[in-house]
């Protein structure tokens, strides 16, 4: 999978504050992810973020955007 930092992924199951949303800010064998409701962070490891995961949302980094 191509994920890079930046980018939001849309996950399966929901945080606890109920946002699916999480912006990715450092990747290598576990993934920290931001909530983007709450702001808590988290760590999770690779091959369970991939599993669980819905929608990648790419940042863009030439214009700043993102891209569905």
């Amino acid at each position: 999978m191509d994920i890079r930092v930046n980018d939001k992924l849309v996950m399966k199951k929901k945080h606890p504050c109920g946002s699916d949303v999480f912006t990715v800010i450092r990747i290598g064998m576990d993934f920290k992810l931001v909530c983007d409701g709450c702001g808590r962070e988290i760590m999770v490891p690779r091959s369970k973020a991939e599993k669980s995961l819905k929608k990648i949302i790419k940042f863009e980094q030439e214009s700043g955007e993102f891209n569905v």
